[in-house]
């Protein structure tokens, strides 16, 4: 048996495609027609436009609009001034064309890689993906093709990228095998469109399979039965037929409110990182956005955006809303981010330097720019301000000054925007946790984002191999904090959302039920999953769980538990 992550889930059971990369490899050379070598690569890009643009049209009726927009971004990224100027610069520079191409690319997948933040790294992958497409076109390389794949295949590549999942027959793919991706990776995404089961990043999954075996895919547990009995095989076949049924019963939840067995209701909302996001939070039923990353907005560029282009975006996502709760966390960037032209200083410990809101209040005139912008967009929807990385009481006043002197000069200005827009906290440290209390009687909200609280409660990294079984939510001093923090916004009478990944986690449902919880916020194709999950526990059961948890001393004992009756 193979092991990978589950990313798509499912059961496939198939016969194994092996879909073989071409190389990429080419001497780099010194050009000397430089006019040439421009006119090959623009005659590239064009060419390079035109495939994509036909992939997308596949993809739109395969799958669906939303999907397409992924292959349709690639476009805009090779269209982009700041990017083709740059590749042009260096062939101006008697660079060939393959070389400016993978310099230039590599700046921007090292630029997007070093985020740590899953959605901004994905654009890592696009940018990937544009400069396979364009070198194989450089190198006259012809794509790899898997439209004539049989009834019943498996694919095993290195990845599946947009451009090659434009090629897939649904019917006859029945599981994705790669050895690169994530469960936020386009390949990813694409498989869960497709409604085909995938498993991602498996270690040789290409040397280890061989074209014509049979394979059984579990895109859940991330397992690839390799040779499997008339046992097993019969074994899926039923697990097979129970997570179809399953698939159907989510279905059937779409357009209902989100309740507790007892009745209790709570908003479900999505995490989006683009104002094009929200189209999918609204396709998944979600009731709101409770976590806008305005990252994107400033990467992918050469300068600041201006506070018109911000307020278009953040107009753009309220709309597509139609009135539903759109919260938009302010810039959280800082020493681990590289955006070259913000300057930012390298640091030992970029977590815990300079970033987020501690960079904002130093950069007043860009952040009073965001803000303004956030203000003006509240004209057009339900739209809350909320502050990262709050960890004193004087950042989150300085914060909120900010706020009104940006509204003093929209009133001078006379723009409209919304007098009582709500200013959020996200408690994400344990600073934050532990002046809860304090922040309560001042902030109109909580969102809790357990994924950055777990690390620096832990004071784990959990890319650390070394540490990393510390990083865990249900660490009796995380679940503490968590539970803290939520009692000291109810006991202040203000709503308390999650927005980390621990808000879509089974297990964790029933504390957050009992802990007082009000609002979950996940990835769009967790919504129904998650509204299944909360509809399942009344709230003396979650009382009756969370006692028990929270009586126990260990991660492994809660875990455990939590196993058993989830």
């Amino acid at each position: 048996m193979l092991k990978g992550i589950g990313a798509s889930d499912g059961i496939g059971i198939g016969r194994v495609m092996i879909v073989v990369e071409q190389s990429l490899d080419y001497i780099p050379k010194e050009v000397t027609d430089i006019d040439a070598e421009l006119q090959r690569y623009r005659d590239a890009v064009d060419k390079f436009c035109d495939n994509t643009m036909e992939q997308a049209e596949n993809i739109r009726k395969s799958t669906g609009e939303k999907e397409a927009e992924i292959l349709l971004g690639h476009i805009a990224i090779i269209r982009d001034p700041f990017m083709g100027g740059e590749i042009e610069n260096l062939i101006k520079a008697h660079q060939c064309a393959e070389a400016s191409v993978e310099q230039i690319c590599k700046m921007f997948i090292d630029m997007f890689s070093a985020t740590g933040d899953d959605l901004t790294m994905q654009r890592a992958t696009d940018v990937k993906d544009i400069r396979d497409g364009l070198l194989s076109i450089l190198l006259g390389i012809e794509e790899v093709k898997i439209s004539d794949a049989p009834a019943g295949t498996v694919l095993v590549a290195k990845e599946v990228t947009p451009s090659m999942t434009a090629g897939i027959n649904k019917d006859n793919i029945v599981g994705i095998i790669t050895e690169t991706g994530s469960q936020t990776s386009h390949s990813a995404i694409l498989a869960r469109a497709l409604e085909i089961p995938a498993v991602l990043s498996v270690p040789n999954a290409v040397s280890s399979l061989s074209s014509g075996e049979q394979v059984i895919v579990d895109g859940k547990s991330g397992d690839v039965i390799t040779a499997p009995s008339e046992e097993q095989i019969e074994e899926y076949t039923a697990k097979r037929e129970a997570f179809l049924r399953e698939r159907r019963e989510l279905e059937s939840l779409r357009g209902k409110k989100t309740l507790s067995a007892s009745g209790e209701e709570y908003e479900l909302f999505c995490n989006i990182g683009t104002p094009k996001d929200a189209t999918k939070a609204v396709e998944a039923d979600g009731e709101g956005v409770g976590l806008f990353r305005t990252e994107f907005l400033f990467m992918d560029r050469n300068s600041l955006p201006t506070e018109d282009e911000q307020f278009e975006a953040y107009k753009q996502a309220s709309l597509i809303l139609k009135g539903k709760p759109l919260i938009i966390r302010t810039l959280d960037i800082g020493g681990d981010k590289d955006i070259p032209y913000l300057g930012l200083a390298k640091e030992e410990n970029p977590f815990m330097g300079f970033r987020a809101i501690r960079y904002c209040l130093k950069n007043r005139d860009m952040f009073k720019s965001q803000i303004k912008a956030i203000l003006r967009a509240s004209a057009f929807g339900d739209i809350r301000i909320m502050f990262p990385l709050i960890t004193a009481i004087e950042e989150l006043r300085q914060g909120k000054e900010l706020v009104e002197e940006a509204k003093n000069d929209l009133r001078a200005s006379g723009i409209e925007f919304d007098e009582n827009i709500q200013v959020g906290v996200m408690t994400e440290t344990a600073a934050s946790g532990v002046i809860a209390d304090l922040l309560a009687k001042e902030a109109d909200f909580f969102s809790i984002g357990t994924n950055d609280l777990t690390g620096y409660t832990m004071a784990a990294d959990r890319g650390n191999g070394d540490v990393s079984y510390l990083y865990s939510p249900f660490q009796p001093s995380v679940l503490r904090m968590i539970r803290r923090i939520i009692k000291n916004a109810r006991e202040n009478n203000i709503p308390v959302g999650m927005c980390g990944e621990a808000a879509a986690n089974p297990m964790m449902i029933p504390l957050l039920i009992s802990f007082g919880l009000t609002e979950f916020s996940v990835s769009a194709p967790s919504v129904l999953r998650v509204r299944k999950n909360i509809s399942k526990w009344t709230k003396a059961e979650a009382d009756a769980v969370a006692e028990k948890v929270m009586a126990m001393t260990t991660e492994a004992e809660i875990t455990e538990y939590l196993n058993t009756v989830v």
